[in-house]
């Protein structure tokens, strides 16, 4: 009975990160049509900084400053900025459900190159939800569309950062507390984002475009709080088909702030980019049931 509690509670944290989430890239595509990139990633990442610091020091202390693989630890934060970086350019050139959508293609691609990587074993259906999540993306994307241009590959470059981030996220996991992990990625971010503010920086003089890059900070805090906890709960074959709710949340937000609707084709990238995604958690799961 504890444990279907515990799934319960898992999804409901899952689903509210993932509105968070979106709520968060909206917010960004309407800052960022006025306050430069980098300026916004240092606002971003000093408030996720602090309010990570805030939170993990009094519960784990000098936890957060034990490493054992250091080099990798900067490395694993270098690929989040860069993917941040891109994630916002990227919000200011298209619509955020778009954007969600193929990002929604890296859970996938890591369980397949975690084959290559790390040597797991990959079945030919998880390599038929990487055709399929490519596929939907390039829906998406549209290169042969009259919409096309060179940014629009912005977050194909996203989500090659985020693959990255993602395999050294799990390698890492094997050797260094989750504490230190997390600690040492917001503040390589908040590092790395105020040495390339002075490339960005601008006079803003509206109090409420400050309010908003504030409180995205917060919120970006608190929805990787609330993921944390998710997975606590209950295990990734449980918590990560709920992670597509951010797709229909950034269509829904997209919609109301922007009026942006996804045309009928890119309707069915997002539908083969989530069809990938349930596939593969489909697969694993049927893969870890114990056999009669």
């Amino acid at each position: 009975m504890r444990q279907g509690g515990d799934s319960l509670s898992a999804i409901g944290f899952a689903v509210a990160a993932c509105a968070l989430f979106a709520l968060m890239d909206t917010a960004t595509k309407y800052v960022v049509q006025t306050v430069p990139v980098l300026m916004v990633l240092c606002v971003r990442y000093l408030m996720q900084a602090l309010f990570s610091s805030a939170w993990l020091l009094p519960q784990h202390g000098r936890t957060v400053w034990r490493m054992h693989q250091p080099r990798l630890l900067v490395l694993r934060g270098l690929l989040l900025v860069t993917s941040t970086i891109l994630a916002i350019a990227s919000l200011r050139l298209m619509p955020v459900g778009d954007f969600v959508a193929i990002i929604m293609v890296v859970p996938v691609l890591v369980t397949v190159l975690s084959a290559t990587v790390f040597g797991e074993k990959v079945s030919v259906g998880q390599w038929l939800c990487v055709v399929l999540g490519f596929a939907g993306a390039l829906l998406i994307i549209q290169p042969g569309g009259t919409s096309f241009t060179w940014a629009t590959l912005l977050p194909l470059g996203c989500m090659t950062a985020s693959v990255g981030y993602q395999l050294l996220s799990g390698h890492l996991g094997k050797t260094e507390h989750p504490a230190a992990v997390h600690f040492s990625s917001m503040w390589v971010g908040a590092i790395v984002s105020a040495a390339l503010l002075p490339w960005g920086w601008t006079s803003v003089q509206s109090p409420w475009l400050w309010t908003l890059m504030l409180l995205m900070g917060l919120v970006g805090a608190i929805s990787h709080f609330l993921l944390a906890l998710a997975y606590q709960r209950a295990p990734a074959t449980v918590v990560v088909p709920y992670i597509y709710s951010q797709v229909g949340f950034a269509v829904l937000f997209g919609w109301l702030a922007f009026g942006d609707l996804p045309a009928l084709i890119t309707v069915g990238g997002i539908a083969l980019v989530i069809l990938s995604g349930i596939g593969n958690i489909w697969l694993l799961r049927r893969r870890a049931r114990p056999m009669a």
